[in-house]
């Protein structure tokens, strides 16, 4: 597994849980049953929080399920991930709800309608888009002409921010100077000076964002960026809604209006029924390892368990839930 220095504590023990949980990355997806075996997790880049709450999760199955050995990998994240779940790669898979949106439905990334169905809603993603404050970008338009990562290809990230770009009247293709990046290789670019903007889908607070805030204090802001929320709403519906990212999340003057969409926990929609629910359950059950490791994971709630729509349900999962309330 590919290490890196990670910025907080939380951080760092992230990713100690992750190598407990993890033998190895990118395995063929394999022999988990009803009765035990290997489950194969896809998280996303190393300072984010999928990858923390990957490897926690991937912990408590090993745990907590009799028979289960659970890895972790990083990888893309949400695109990526639905395309290797499908591809019989991983058994698991964290995505954004829009991104899994257009894979049940079979449009944009997708090209056909994906069987996947989800355990349970997560926590929201909040769009994080950070600036050099010497770059002259108060808002999305102002990217024009300027160097922007847009997030690893194939991930939830880079759907958003290009959405975004076409939103703020944009051609992302020819108006801004597109960085695919990770989020550790965007933060390193920020630092060097060598973009002028990120891009990034996260729960609050993100590893990498803590570590861009905090080295380059006030020569990086966050944008707020609601003011396009009325155009997305009207070309991709009421996934996309609006929330603060609170000043005191990165030691911010005021808290930042962005934009959020949730995030779900994918299988396929042939995974047995009493698999899906005895990992639903692991999941509630051990909410106090994953708020652990980052306190996104207190935005998980049996509340907003079943509202993963368009997604399906899986049918273990609603039994799981049901049973918890």
């Amino acid at each position: 597994m590919r290490l890196r220095r990670l910025p907080t504590v939380a951080v760092a023990l992230a990713a100690l849980v992750s190598l407990a949980a993890c033998g190895g990355q990118r395995e063929p997806s394999g022999s988990g049953t009803e009765s035990g075996g290997r489950l194969t997790i896809a998280t996303g880049n190393t300072t984010g929080v999928y990858y923390q709450l990957g490897g926690a999760l991937a912990s408590v199955i090993s745990e907590k399920m009799s028979g289960y050995r659970a890895t972790a990998s990083e990888t893309g994240a949400s695109v990526q991930n639905i395309q290797g779940l499908v591809g019989g790669n991983y058994d698991i898979a964290f995505s954004l709800g829009d991104s899994a949106a257009d894979a049940v439905n079979g449009v944009n990334s997708f090209k056909t309608k994906q069987e996947v169905v989800a355990l349970t809603r997560l926590y929201n993603n909040y769009t994080q888009v950070a600036v050099r404050t010497s770059a002259g970008i108060n808002s999305i338009a102002d990217l024009k002409g300027k160097r922007v990562s847009t997030g690893s290809p194939n991930s939830g990230t880079e759907v958003i921010a290009r959405r975004l770009i076409e939103a703020a009247g944009l051609d992302p293709a020819k108006d801004v100077t597109a960085q695919r990046l990770g989020l550790p290789e965007s933060v390193d670019a920020m630092k060097s000076g060598s973009i002028d903007a990120l891009v990034w889908s996260g729960g609050l607070p993100t590893g990498g964002i803590t570590d861009l805030v905090t080295s380059m204090g006030k020569g990086v802001k966050l944008l707020p960026i609601a003011d396009l929320l009325p155009k997305m709403q009207e070309k991709y519906g009421s996934i996309y809604s609006q929330a603060p990212i609170p000043a005191a999340t990165y030691k911010q003057p005021a808290d930042v209006a962005t934009i959020i969409v949730p995030n779900v926990l994918l299988v396929r929609k042939d995974m047995k029924d009493e698999l899906a629910e005895q990992l639903t359950k692991v999941v509630y059950d051990n909410m106090a390892a994953l708020v652990a490791v980052n306190a996104a994971a207190k935005g998980i709630t049996l509340e907003n368990a079943e509202k993963t729509d368009p997604v399906p349900l899986h049918p273990g999962a609603k039994k799981a839930i049901d049973g918890l309330k």
